[in-house]
């Protein structure tokens, strides 16, 4: 019960870290572009090198 007192404030800081990155990449604009990114994906030809 006594570890508790540690554990609490420490999941706290960490959500707080966590909430505050997924904030910082939101204002970096990280997500500006969800339905490119997937038509990227689904596009075969991504890779520029030539097969043997």
């Amino acid at each position: 019960m006594e570890m508790l007192v540690y554990l609490i404030p420490i999941s706290l800081f960490l959500g707080g870290l966590g909430l505050a990155a997924f904030f910082w990449a939101l204002r970096s604009r990280q997500y500006d572009d969800p339905e490119g990114d997937g038509q990227r994906f689904l596009n075969d030809d991504w890779d520029d090198h030539p097969k043997p």
